[in-house]
């Protein structure tokens, strides 16, 4: 017994599932053949040519007419459902509108994401409002993974060294560190805290894997983990921000999220104004890099610019 055939796309082509279905609504040769726009001999042809191949007779053919046999039916079922889905695909793809063809999947760190995503999604909003912008959150080696693996297209995130030499990048700002300190510190007196001043204080940090605890420990000059206590270990910065406000220790803040009244603390800027600089990042390779560099100018103009320096 011969095995079965071997799909093949060069022969169930997409004119031969349109010739059955045509077939089947006319019940006629002639009148199939002209609501394809196509001769009948030609028509005619391909589906005994097809129907030879795959060994299945589709239409049983008589002085009446034709009629699709039992397993004939099945077929042109499918072949209708083929039809459906290849129309999906051309309507998906018409609708996909420049310049960036279809959603952006926006990645974004925790300690940007709730201060700067208000702004961002804004100015997505008024000069992309057809775009559709999923967000996801997760530290930076969690973004770069899922950026490196397709998952997402573009990350928000603080931009450590080394990153812009893998990456395409836009630059967006930098964003200066303050001191946050419980309501009554001695320290709350001064303008402005050095390196010093914090010498020996209690540094409260976010919980290892976020790039913030490791710019917070370098921008203080301290490799070691934060003085002796309970050892606290935020996972989010509003966390971290009660924790200080019990007078537990102090810690360092980016100014975005510094903006938020809270009566409990103190917000100092530090000497020497150290900053952190937010961009985005996406593949090099990727086709749309050059819509993802349209980003940066409307997200400029929406970020709040007292708080942060534009880059």
């Amino acid at each position: 017994m011969d095995a079965p055939p071997v799909f093949d796309p060069r022969a169930t082509t997409i004119p031969v599932l349109r010739y059955l279905v045509a077939l089947d609504d006319q019940r006629h040769f002639g009148r199939a053949a002209a609501a394809a726009r196509v001769s009948q001999p030609t028509l005619s042809a391909l589906i005994a040519q097809w129907e030879k191949r795959m060994a299945c007779v589709v239409f049983e053919r008589d002085t009446r007419g034709v009629r699709p046999t039992p397993v004939g039916e099945r077929v042109i079922a499918a072949a209708r459902q083929a039809l459906a889905a290849l129309e999906t695909v051309e309507r998906l793809a018409a609708e996909a509108k420049p310049p960036f063809y279809g959603p952006l999947r926006l990645g974004v760190i925790p300690t940007v994401g709730p201060y700067a995503l208000p702004f961002i999604t804004a100015a997505l909003a008024s000069h992309f409002p057809d775009l559709e912008a999923p967000i996801r959150e997760g530290t930076t080696a969690e973004l770069l993974t899922a950026l490196d693996h397709g998952r997402v297209d573009v990350v928000l995130l603080a931009l450590l060294p080394g990153l812009t030499d893998r990456y395409g990048s836009e630059v967006l700002y930098d964003e200066p560190f303050l001191v946050a300190l419980p309501k009554g510190h001695r320290l709350a007196a001064q303008e402005r805290i050095g390196v010093a001043d914090l010498a020996h204080e209690r540094l409260l940090l976010l919980d290892e894997g976020h790039c913030l605890r490791d710019q917070a420990l370098a921008v203080c000059r301290r490799l070691d983990e934060p003085t002796s206590g309970p050892d606290y270990r935020a996972t989010s910065l509003e966390t971290l921000r009660h924790i200080v406000a019990s007078g537990a220790g102090v810690t360092l803040l980016p100014a975005l999220a510094a903006r938020a009244a809270d009566t409990n603390l103190v917000i100092r800027p530090m000497e020497g104004d150290p900053v952190r600089t937010i961009g985005f990042l996406w593949r090099s390779a990727d086709p749309r890099a050059e819509a993802y560099q349209l980003l940066g100018g409307p997200v400029r103009r929406h970020l709040p610019k007292r708080e942060i320096r534009l880059r």
